[in-house]
């Protein structure tokens, strides 16, 4: 039963992290082993999707619903596919800066076969999936989230302080 939970501090808005990871439908552009996803409802709250992922000779299919939680979390619940159960979790909370990306996984396949080649090949996949994520969101939005200016208020004149200087006018 691996298992993964992961808290990040990008330099993102929470929006930004949020839209990457609800567009399901790009996986396929980024995502190691994602092969094909193909979207089969969507309402403004959810989406549920088929994602055929690959490695090598293996290859499996799986249906989950994401719910949508605009900008703070992404649930995603899992209807059928190779697995015994599997709990995801994204959340995404403002930091200074950017965000903290909460990221939980937790599954079973339903072959012990898998499931041990799982536990062998499984932080290696997250560590691959989670740079993924961090690489697009660069592709994306660029160097990270615009950081506001800090407004700083001149001094107050004190009354020991020289008069200030102003260059001539340039001719």
């Amino acid at each position: 039963m691996p298992r993964h939970v992961e808290d990040r501090f990008l330099p993102y808005t929470p929006e930004q992290m949020f839209d990457l990871v609800a567009d399901i439908g790009r996986y396929p552009d980024f995502l190691p082993w994602v092969q094909a996803m193909r979207i089969t409802a969507r309402d403004k709250a959810s989406v549920t999707a088929d994602m055929i992922v690959g490695f090598k000779m293996v290859r499996e299919r799986f249906t989950s619903r994401v719910t949508l939680d605009r900008p703070r979390s992404l649930h995603v619940e899992y209807i059928s596919g190779p697995l015994r159960y599997l709990r995801n979790d994204w959340g995404f909370a403002p930091a200074p800066g950017g965000c903290t990306v909460h990221f939980a996984v937790d599954f079973e396949f339903k072959a012990k076969l898998f499931e041990r080649l799982a536990g062998v090949f499984f932080g290696e996949a997250f560590r691959r999936m989670v740079a993924s994520f961090e690489k697009r969101a660069g592709e994306l939005y660029g160097a990270g989230a615009p950081v506001a200016p800090v407004a700083v208020s001149p001094p107050a004149p004190s009354a020991t302080a020289a008069p200030a200087r102003t260059a001539p006018p340039a001719a």
